[in-house]
Protein backbone atom coordinates (compact mmCIF):
# COMPACT_ATOMS: atom_id res chain seq x y z
CA UNK A 1 0.00 0.00 0.00
CA UNK A 2 1.41 3.38 -1.00
CA UNK A 3 1.83 6.18 1.52
CA UNK A 4 -0.87 8.23 -0.21
CA UNK A 5 -3.33 5.34 -0.03
CA UNK A 6 -2.52 4.90 3.67
CA UNK A 7 -3.05 8.62 4.33
CA UNK A 8 -6.47 8.54 2.66
CA UNK A 9 -7.49 5.41 4.57
CA UNK A 10 -6.49 6.93 7.92
CA UNK A 11 -8.24 10.23 7.11
CA UNK A 12 -11.45 8.27 6.40
CA UNK A 13 -11.23 6.96 9.97
CA UNK A 14 -10.24 10.37 11.40
CA UNK A 15 -11.85 12.96 9.09
CA UNK A 16 -12.10 15.69 11.77
CA UNK A 17 -8.74 15.05 13.44
CA UNK A 18 -5.35 16.44 12.53
CA UNK A 19 -3.43 13.26 11.73
CA UNK A 20 0.26 13.55 12.57
CA UNK A 21 2.33 10.90 10.81
CA UNK A 22 5.54 10.13 12.71
CA UNK A 23 8.22 9.47 10.12
CA UNK A 24 11.65 9.14 11.69
CA UNK A 25 12.36 12.26 13.72
CA UNK A 26 9.69 14.32 11.96
CA UNK A 27 5.93 14.62 11.96
CA UNK A 28 4.10 15.13 8.66
CA UNK A 29 0.55 16.21 7.92
CA UNK A 30 -1.26 16.14 4.61
CA UNK A 31 -4.11 17.84 2.77
CA UNK A 32 -6.47 19.79 5.08
CA UNK A 33 -4.32 18.98 8.11
CA UNK A 34 -1.29 20.56 6.42
CA UNK A 35 -3.17 23.85 6.08
CA UNK A 36 -4.11 23.82 9.77
CA UNK A 37 -0.55 23.11 10.92
CA UNK A 38 0.89 25.72 8.56
CA UNK A 39 -1.63 28.32 9.75
CA UNK A 40 -1.15 27.70 13.47
CA UNK A 41 2.65 27.40 13.48
CA UNK A 42 3.72 29.38 10.40
CA UNK A 43 5.31 26.32 8.79
CA UNK A 44 5.59 26.14 5.02
CA UNK A 45 3.39 23.82 3.02
CA UNK A 46 4.79 21.76 0.19
CA UNK A 47 2.64 20.94 -2.83
CA UNK A 48 2.79 17.20 -3.53
CA UNK A 49 0.13 17.11 -6.23
CA UNK A 50 -2.56 19.47 -7.47
CA UNK A 51 -4.77 20.29 -4.43
CA UNK A 52 -2.65 18.05 -2.18
CA UNK A 53 -0.08 19.53 0.19
CA UNK A 54 2.07 18.42 3.10
CA UNK A 55 3.51 20.20 6.10
CA UNK A 56 5.98 18.91 8.65
CA UNK A 57 7.96 19.73 11.73
CA UNK A 58 10.72 18.15 13.84
CA UNK A 59 10.02 15.96 16.89
CA UNK A 60 11.51 18.66 19.11
CA UNK A 61 8.44 20.84 18.39
CA UNK A 62 5.86 18.14 19.13
CA UNK A 63 4.92 19.03 22.72
CA UNK A 64 4.56 22.74 21.90
CA UNK A 65 2.43 21.94 18.84
CA UNK A 66 0.21 19.46 20.67
CA UNK A 67 -0.37 21.99 23.46
CA UNK A 68 -1.53 24.57 20.91
CA UNK A 69 -3.82 22.07 19.16
CA UNK A 70 -5.37 21.25 22.54
CA UNK A 71 -5.67 24.96 23.42
CA UNK A 72 -7.45 25.61 20.09
CA UNK A 73 -9.71 22.58 20.71
CA UNK A 74 -8.57 20.71 17.63
CA UNK A 75 -8.66 16.91 17.75
CA UNK A 76 -5.48 15.12 16.77
CA UNK A 77 -4.14 11.63 16.42
CA UNK A 78 -0.51 10.54 16.10
CA UNK A 79 0.28 7.50 13.99
CA UNK A 80 3.71 5.93 13.59
CA UNK A 81 4.85 4.50 10.28
CA UNK A 82 7.11 2.03 12.12
CA UNK A 83 4.21 0.54 14.09
CA UNK A 84 2.05 -0.06 11.01
CA UNK A 85 0.25 3.29 11.39
CA UNK A 86 -1.39 2.35 14.68
CA UNK A 87 -2.76 5.22 16.81
CA UNK A 88 0.01 6.18 19.22
CA UNK A 89 -1.70 9.10 20.92
CA UNK A 90 -5.07 10.78 20.55
CA UNK A 91 -6.78 13.93 21.83
CA UNK A 92 -10.56 14.18 21.45
CA UNK A 93 -12.65 17.27 22.23
CA UNK A 94 -15.85 15.38 21.35
CA UNK A 95 -18.44 17.90 20.11
CA UNK A 96 -16.22 20.90 20.99
CA UNK A 97 -13.79 20.05 18.17
CA UNK A 98 -13.04 23.16 16.08
CA UNK A 99 -11.35 21.34 13.19
CA UNK A 100 -13.73 22.63 10.49
CA UNK A 101 -13.75 26.19 11.82
CA UNK A 102 -9.95 26.38 11.99
CA UNK A 103 -9.56 24.70 8.58
CA UNK A 104 -11.71 27.38 6.90
CA UNK A 105 -9.50 30.14 8.33
CA UNK A 106 -6.32 28.17 7.65
CA UNK A 107 -7.12 27.39 4.02
CA UNK A 108 -7.90 31.02 3.20
CA UNK A 109 -4.80 32.24 5.05
CA UNK A 110 -2.37 29.74 3.48
CA UNK A 111 -3.67 30.25 -0.07
CA UNK A 112 -3.34 34.04 0.21
CA UNK A 113 0.04 33.81 1.96
CA UNK A 114 1.35 31.52 -0.79
CA UNK A 115 0.21 34.02 -3.45
CA UNK A 116 1.98 36.85 -1.61
CA UNK A 117 5.14 34.72 -1.27
CA UNK A 118 5.04 33.98 -5.01
CA UNK A 119 4.79 37.70 -5.79
CA UNK A 120 7.69 38.40 -3.44
CA UNK A 121 9.83 35.67 -5.03
CA UNK A 122 9.03 37.00 -8.48
CA UNK A 123 10.14 40.50 -7.46
CA UNK A 124 13.33 39.18 -5.89
CA UNK A 125 14.12 37.29 -9.11
CA UNK A 126 13.72 40.52 -11.09
CA UNK A 127 15.72 42.70 -8.72
CA UNK A 128 18.48 43.34 -11.30
CA UNK A 129 16.10 44.25 -14.12
CA UNK A 130 15.44 47.84 -15.18
CA UNK A 131 11.65 47.68 -14.69
CA UNK A 132 11.80 46.58 -11.03
CA UNK A 133 11.46 50.09 -9.58
CA UNK A 134 8.37 50.78 -11.69
CA UNK A 135 6.77 47.54 -10.47
CA UNK A 136 7.60 48.39 -6.85
CA UNK A 137 6.10 51.90 -7.27
CA UNK A 138 2.87 50.41 -8.65
CA UNK A 139 2.65 47.96 -5.77
CA UNK A 140 3.34 50.72 -3.27
CA UNK A 141 0.62 52.88 -4.86
CA UNK A 142 -1.88 50.07 -4.37
CA UNK A 143 -0.72 49.10 -0.86
CA UNK A 144 -0.54 52.64 0.47
CA UNK A 145 -3.70 54.04 -1.15
CA UNK A 146 -5.71 53.39 2.02
CA UNK A 147 -8.23 56.10 2.66
CA UNK A 148 -8.23 57.32 -0.95
CA UNK A 149 -11.42 56.94 -2.95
Amino acid sequence: MTMQTMIKAIKKIHPKDVVLFKIGSFYQTYSKDAYIISYLFDYKTKKIQENYSSCGFPSSSLSKNLAKLEEKKINYVIVDKRSNYEDEEKFDNKNLNKYDEIFEKAHKYVVIKNRIDNINNSLINEIDKDQIMEKIRKIEDIVYERGKI
